[in-house]
């Protein structure tokens, strides 16, 4: 009979949740079990499959320290491809037979008597000592509120959720947003719909994509003498690492990042309305810096409208924006990213006294080291407030939240405690010192509103400083900072 009681439950299999994984089986653990709602691992990576997906981290930073992938196509990998890696990572290191597929976390309840997650899934309940949540901030995509969308007669849906039955042959396209995954898809589907109406609220900052195809050569030599892809990886990372002066000390060094970005521009949009269009008001890096090279190109065809009105209403058959003009269009796709700062799991989530993390985070999203909130025992949150990044691997700082939880389980193994719960004036400490690291930053400063902010105006998305720093800090669980209760 299969247990329904563990030591960890796990929920998600993207890098987070995979990457937890793996660590607990190399750490002796297998008294685990990793919670997926779909039927394959790959989290966002296994979700957005819209055309032209890939990543804009270069592919041998945006990977598993412990699992370097010699067999990377491009410097820059495309969606399939990592999708695959996670796979194959998950297999390579045993962890397929802890997954629950078809189990998706629809409820997870402290139990204050027992000292356990009582967890709710769509299959039935579980319990655990410990619950991580590697879900991500990359999972629900965000709607925006449009009225009359109720009404449109054509097909709708999201670029997170693509629809692949829809022919956009011939199809006259309606596009709302220009955002990371809009300036991706954009271009692919441009060559085959008859008209492409782009609504963009902001134009974002667009750097050239500097992507190559990875030689056979170098493949080989990754194969053969897997340390000079380290050294490789080394240095993609000390670079990308140096562009956090720009973003948090002086972010009048992203000046010269800008007029690369203008350039960019210039050169690949000659028509000076519409490079006017294209032309932010914001200091580089305020919003999400993006890489691309055949975005602008694709909006230059003569079947692509770049709209700067706001929307009004949809209508049966188009938008109206608030000057009146109506866009005949016969289906739309939304290019809105997700929820960020409105997690879903903040309404899944009940610790003491049944408190729910959203009531928990009335003020807004907070953890101590974006991983622990005071009020939730035993909880361990990866890719939580303000671990999110501006310049590098997402990964990097997933592996570090991972040794600390690691090593907040072996601390409670070796000191046999039942329950480990942040001091509310640790967590309060930590959260008043990334606020305040926070005041100079392009984000803060930058004259734009974007996805990091949350309906209070405070960045509570992204670490504002060097990653290696937040890896020293969460190299070691230290017990002084919880309150802690026996077994």
């Amino acid at each position: 009979m299969t247990s329904t009681h563990h030591r960890v439950i796990v929920a998600g299999t993207g890098f987070a949740g995979i990457g937890m994984a793996v660590r607990l089986k190399q750490s002796g653990y297998h008294d685990f079990v990793v919670l997926e709602r779909a039927e394959e691992v790959g989290g966002t990576w296994r979700d957005n499959t819209y055309p032209g997906c890939r990543c804009d981290v270069p592919s041998h930073l945006y990977s598993f320290s412990f699992a370097p992938n010699p067999e990377w196509s491009s410097t820059f990998s495309p969606q399939p491809e990592i999708e695959a890696y996670l796979q194959k990572v998950t297999d390579d290191f045993g962890v397929r037979p802890h997954i629950r597929f078809g189990h998706a976390l629809e409820a997870a309840h402290w139990d204050e008597d027992k000292r356990i997650w009582r967890v709710v899934t769509s299959q039935g309940e579980l319990t655990a000592d410990v619950l991580v949540s590697g879900m991500g901030g990359l999972a629900e995509p965000s709607y925006p509120k449009m009225p009359g969308i109720e009404t449109f007669e054509g097909a709708v849906f999201h670029s997170a959720e693509w629809d692949h039955s829809q022919d956009l042959s011939g199809r006259k396209v309606a596009v709302i947003g220009t955002g990371a995954s809009a300036i991706q898809f954009v271009p692919a589907i441009q060559p085959e719909v008859e008209e492409l109406h782009l609504f963009q609220r902001t134009p974002p900052w667009v750097m050239p994509r500097p992507d190559r195809q990875i030689s056979k050569v170098e493949k080989a030599i990754f194969r053969r003498f897997p340390l000079a892809q380290k050294a490789v990886r080394g240095g993609i990372y000390w670079s990308r690492e140096a562009l956090v002066l720009g973003f948090t000390k002086a972010p009048a060094l992203m000046k010269q990042g800008q007029r690369i970005a203008e350039k960019h521009l210039e050169r690949q949009i000659r028509d000076p309305e519409l490079r006017a269009k294209l032309t932010p008001d914001f200091t580089l890096g305020c919003k999400r810096v993006l890489i691309s090279d055949d975005y602008y190109p694709a909006l230059a065809q003569p079947n692509v409208e770049v709209v700067t009105d706001a929307i009004r209403e949809v209508t049966p058959s188009g938008v109206i924006t608030e000057g009146g003009t109506k866009h005949e269009v016969d289906t739309i796709i939304y290019g809105t990213g997700f929820r960020v700062t409105d997690l879903p799991v903040m309404d899944m989530l009940h610790g003491r006294g049944g408190q729910t993390l959203r009531e928990r985070w009335t003020a807004g999203m907070e953890a101590y080291l974006g991983t622990t909130i005071s009020g939730f025992p035993n909880f361990f949150l990866l890719v939580g407030p303000n671990t999110g990044l501006g310049h590098s691997s997402m990964v990097y700082m997933i592996e570090s939240q991972v040794a600390y939880v690691l090593d907040a389980i072996k601390t409670m193994d070796r000191n046999r405690l039942a329950e480990v719960d942040v001091k509310p004036e640790v967590q309060s400490q930590f959260v008043d010192q990334v606020r305040s690291s926070m005041k100079n930053t392009v984000w803060t400063r930058g004259g734009c509103v974007s996805w990091y902010l949350d309906s209070q105006g405070r960045n509570t998305t992204l670490w504002p400083s060097f990653t290696f720093r937040f890896r020293a800090l969460t190299k070691r669980f230290e017990p002084a900072d919880y309150q802690t209760l026996p077994m």
